[in-house]
């Protein structure tokens, strides 16, 4: 369950229709000891944000081009953490010598002056390895029957990953060699008592495509290790 917080980001990102706050990449994978660096366009100086999956936004950082310096939360400090002004709206957030901890999603958050409220990006997932993790384990279930007389189909992707993998991962869809961009809903980790995390991904289709039979491939990466299953109707059964 996401916190509070996270709540409201999702909100004010699409409620706002006024300023578009723009995080990239969407993704950055590194190894232990390596530098991130993550950029966002903001009309004014932004705020950064940590968030690690089940648990609460941290606040990281404030930083506008003209201070002197930048204003941090609890437990964060330069030069871990570095902001840097780009251009007039772009801003980059450095975290240097990174480590497992560190993996989380960080959210830019601006101030838009024209309509009085903040407004967030979507987030860079920052995912933090060591070559000693294992590959995620995967499992695809196809739709029900039921599901499929309602003319709408549900593919679910189930992962296991190692403890060491924070619980973040990149998970996409990929339907006939090419990438799905919609219909697509990933939930957040959720640890298991054997300490691993469980993630759920489900993608939403058409049941006429299923029923042509196109192959549906569910790719999970962590770091260098990537993982995935296909799917189709005729290689399965469906209950």
């Amino acid at each position: 369950m996401l916190g509070t917080l996270c709540t409201l980001i999702t909100a004010l990102t699409y409620v706002s229709g006024v300023t578009v706050v723009t995080q990239k990449p969407p993704v950055v994978t590194l190894r232990k000891g390596e530098t991130a660096t993550m950029d966002c366009s903001a009309i004014a100086g932004p705020r950064w944000y940590k968030q690690i999956p089940g648990g609460v936004p941290q606040f990281i950082l404030n930083y506008y081009h003209s201070w002197s310096a930048a204003t941090y939360g609890s437990g964060f400090s330069s030069p871990k953490f570095t902001p840097t002004y780009q251009s007039q709206s772009d801003y980059r957030l450095t975290i240097t010598n990174v480590e497992e901890g560190d993996s989380a999603v960080y959210y830019c958050q601006t101030w838009d002056d024209s309509v009085k409220e903040w407004v967030f990006g979507q987030g860079t997932k920052l995912i933090v390895t060591s070559s000693s993790l294992s590959p995620p384990v995967l499992t695809v279930f196809p739709p029900s029957s039921a599901e499929l007389q309602s003319n709408t189909a549900t593919l679910v992707c189930l992962s296991i990953l190692p403890s060491g993998s924070k619980g973040f991962a990149d998970v996409s869809w990929v339907s006939g060699g090419s990438p799905v961009s919609s219909g697509i809903s990933t939930s957040t980790a959720v640890q298991k008592p054997d300490q691993t995390f469980q993630i759920s991904s489900y993608l939403a289709i058409q049941a006429s495509d299923w029923n042509m039979d196109k192959v549906y491939t569910c790719k999970v990466s962590l770091g260098s290790q990537t993982s995935e299953k296909n799917i189709k109707k005729s290689n399965c059964h469906t209950e």
